[in-house]
């Protein structure tokens, strides 16, 4: 694993390369926020920003989407898919914020995750983006990223989240998250674009693999990678349920 002075330079080359690198989201605060990135679990953010316009013209604040019904919901975030368990969770993380915390989204990480549907990812995405507390958000992307390259070693979003943060100063997490995120969408894919990584040259991966073709390398499989390079899922998250079988 590299030392912190090391992680701090891959991720300045990487910064480097994606200097457009943020949420993808859309919202207007950190309510919107916190049920974007609900919807977002196993979806698209291009798919949840289609649908939100729409939700947010019906309940455009917790107290309005605690007065409804799961029923109710449901066909607004359908096509995210995993609609039911989805609409579920947004009205009990509804409830939740105007019973315990006045209606508003609490600057807490513990505090966020009692919030029904809400995971460390999800809490840590809204106290970067919307509420200006240091938080470094560990998706599948930054899971593979981070151990291909050898920034963290940890098959658990929490032991890469811990190791990162430790490596970094706060005011970079958010953005390193984010920065890793989209390298792991555009380059560090399943299959890597290794002859377009900047970090290539410090990269565990790379210098572990045999070239397989032009720009991908078949390397070992490391910690925090399953097959196809994807790490393990949130069980916290309501779209970790599984479809019945018809």
């Amino acid at each position: 694993m590299k030392t912190p002075a090391d992680v701090r330079r891959i991720l300045d080359a990487l910064e480097g390369q994606h200097p457009d690198a943020d949420t993808e989201l859309r919202y207007t605060n950190a309510f919107e926020l916190l049920v974007a990135t609900m919807l977002s679990a196993q979806s698209t953010d291009q798919r949840v920003n289609m649908v939100t316009p729409v939700f947010f013209s019906r309940y455009p604040d917790a107290r309005a989407l605690s007065s409804a019904k799961p029923a109710e919901v449901e066909p607004l975030i359908y096509s995210t898919g995993f609609f039911r368990a989805k609409s579920k969770a947004l009205v009990g993380m509804a409830h939740a914020l105007v019973s315990e915390h006045g209606g508003g989204v609490p600057p807490d990480l513990d505090a966020l995750v009692k919030l029904p549907g809400v995971g460390r990812k999800t809490a840590n995405v809204v106290l970067g983006h919307a509420l200006g507390v240091p938080g470094l958000p560990v998706d599948r992307h930054v899971l593979r990223v981070a151990n291909r390259i050898g920034l963290a070693e940890s098959g658990s979003p929490e032991g890469v989240e811990a190791q990162l943060c430790g490596a970094l100063p706060k005011a970079r997490w958010t953005r390193a998250s984010d920065t890793l995120i989209l390298h792991g969408r555009r380059i560090c894919r399943p299959k890597p674009l290794c002859d377009r990584c900047a970090a290539q040259d410090e990269c565990e991966y790379y210098r572990a693999g045999a070239l397989r073709g032009p720009g991908n390398v078949r390397g070992k499989r490391l910690p925090g990678t399953g097959p196809k390079g994807r790490g393990p899922r949130n069980k916290n998250d309501p779209s970790h349920i599984r479809k019945p079988r018809r």
